[in-house]
């Protein structure tokens, strides 16, 4: 198995990822001048007003990635495939932030005005938008060290499971606490609880 297809390298690499975007998501991301009444106001935009839904996408990356190591195959590959949307939607927001600048200063500065729309603006991105692109590289490398790896992997395995847990699961208990058949069991296995 090649060192980025182990379990815990895909875990860390999501998880630091994640951190980073969620320290992004504080800074500033977008700064330049609105025009106002009283003519132009300097103003900024955080990472959470420029890239909606910013802290929500870190962590799904982190909890698609704990998801994908200790799940079972299908649920795995579901996981992975979420790893992907996830890096592919910050790339997305990033981009959006860098390519159109002023749209997004000049949105959020009319949201923090009360209105809806947006206020004509001049901007510029920050390094920000950068930093994240950089952590939707980290999670894309989690994503090949998963499909590289995750052949291999193995769900947490039974000796997570409760002694018993399986049988448990159709019975109840009786009058003096012992496990006894639940009546929805006894109906399936041709017993009529209701003549007792």
């Amino acid at each position: 198995m090649t060192f980025l297809g182990r379990k815990l390298v895909v875990v860390l690499l999501s998880v630091a990822a994640g951190i980073v975007l969620l320290a992004a998501g504080r800074a500033d991301w977008v700064t330049g001048t609105v025009d106002g009444v009283a003519g132009p106001v300097r103003t900024a935009a955080v990472g959470t007003e420029a890239a909606p839904g910013l802290a929500g996408i870190a962590l799904v990356a982190m909890a698609a990635a704990i998801a994908a190591t200790t799940s079972g195959r299908v649920a795995r590959w579901i996981c992975l495939g979420v790893l992907g949307l996830v890096a592919a939607g910050v790339v997305a927001l990033s981009v959006r932030c860098v390519v159109a600048a002023p749209d997004v200063l000049g949105s959020v500065a009319a949201t923090h005005s009360g209105g809806t729309g947006t206020l004509e603006a001049t901007g510029s991105a920050t390094a920000w938008p950068w930093v994240a692109m950089v952590a939707a590289g980290l999670l894309l490398v989690a994503l090949v060290g998963g499909i590289s790896g995750g052949r291999r992997w193995g769900g947490l395995g039974s000796k997570y499971e409760r002694p018993g847990a399986e049988t448990e699961a159709h019975s109840v208990s009786g009058a003096r606490g012992e496990r006894v058949d639940s009546d929805w069991d006894r109906v399936t296995l041709g017993d009529d609880p209701s003549v007792d």
